[in-house]
């Protein structure tokens, strides 16, 4: 019994861990990435950074903060879980690039709290689409989730609500570029981000908060630097993502590590008589951090530093 104690507290230790300086890919390659990728995204740490949130529901703006969290960690391509053992050297085994993105916002009495994960292959030479995304919501209502697996032809895509018309479903989502994964394209390197009219998935926030059926969409998508915005008195890029009802603008910085400042989302907003809203998410600061280990009381200062509230 000893043992089986031993190795589950072993694997609770490194269920967060990153992927290490060690754990660079071998067998696949790092096409088209900064000179210094590497040093940035395998040195046993994640990136954290902290936004303040204005957020569009029910055809009103809510305030409240959201977190991006980008790691590198081993991938099981197969079971397409993160790898218990990271020493793993298989081929099974598949360097990703995971986000971690975080959504909380009052509405009214109310408090939302919702999470998107993407598990991007590093190698997207090898692997040019992302293996998982995973997307829950909670309030006091209830909660859902919505997993989409990449399959050989398609993404599977299963998902659970306390809605009757969104029940428990499983079906079959083709094969196009998800909006959830320009985000970790974005890090990776901005100069290979999709311009023009393409098939796009919408964001998963965006088909739970609209209770919209996961179907493809034709977006107009376009980059272009400016110099400055509200987001920046810097030099900065601007990635937009136009459908013919939804629009979305990320800012982002030009130079590694390709910071994003912040994002736009415009849609109509609310039931019965929706109005044209835009959520708005500003960054305020951004830290490397071994943050998995960080989970004593004294460590809630680091919350002060990103700006974020300490609960």
């Amino acid at each position: 019994m000893k043992y089986i104690v031993i190795s589950t507290l072993l694997i609770s230790l490194v269920a967060c861990a990153p992927s290490s300086s060690q754990d660079k890919p071998n067998n696949h390659t790092l096409a088209e990435k900064p000179q210094n990728f590497n040093d940035y995204w395998y040195a046993g740490e994640a990136e954290i950074t902290s936004y303040k949130l204005e957020q569009a529901r029910y055809g009103k703006i809510h305030s409240g903060e959201a977190v991006m969290i980008f790691v590198t960690e081993p991938f099981s391509k197969s079971k397409q879980v993160k790898l218990d053992d990271w020493r793993d050297e298989s081929a099974d085994n598949v360097s990703v690039m995971k986000l971690n993105m975080t959504k909380k916002f009052l509405t009214g009495i109310y408090p939302y709290s919702m999470m998107m994960s993407t598990f991007t292959p590093i190698s997207y030479d090898q692997y040019p689409d992302p293996f998982k995304v995973t997307t829950s919501s909670q309030e006091w209502c209830g909660h859902t989730w919505m997993q989409l697996n990449l399959q050989e032809k398609d993404f599977r895509l299963r998902g659970f609500s306390y809605f009757e018309s969104e029940g428990d479903v499983e079906v079959a989502v083709p094969n196009v570029m998800l909006e959830d994964e320009l985000w970790t394209r974005i890090r990776f390197n901005p100069e290979n981000l999709p311009t023009g009219k393409i098939k796009v998935l919408p964001s998963t926030f965006y088909l739970r908060l609209r209770h919209q059926e996961a179907k493809p969409k034709v977006a107009e998508i376009t980059k272009l630097p400016v110099h400055e915005s509200e987001f920046s008195t810097e030099d900065h890029v601007i990635y937009k993502i136009e459908y013919n009802d939804r629009t979305l603008t990320i800012y982002y910085e030009p130079e590694f590590p390709f910071t994003i400042l912040g994002w736009e989302e415009t849609y109509l907003s609310g039931f019965g008589n929706p109005e044209i809203l835009t959520t708005k998410a500003k960054r305020i600061n951004s830290i490397k951090s071994a943050y998995w280990g960080k989970n004593s009381n004294k460590d809630r200062e680091i919350r002060k530093e990103l700006g974020l509230g300490v609960e």
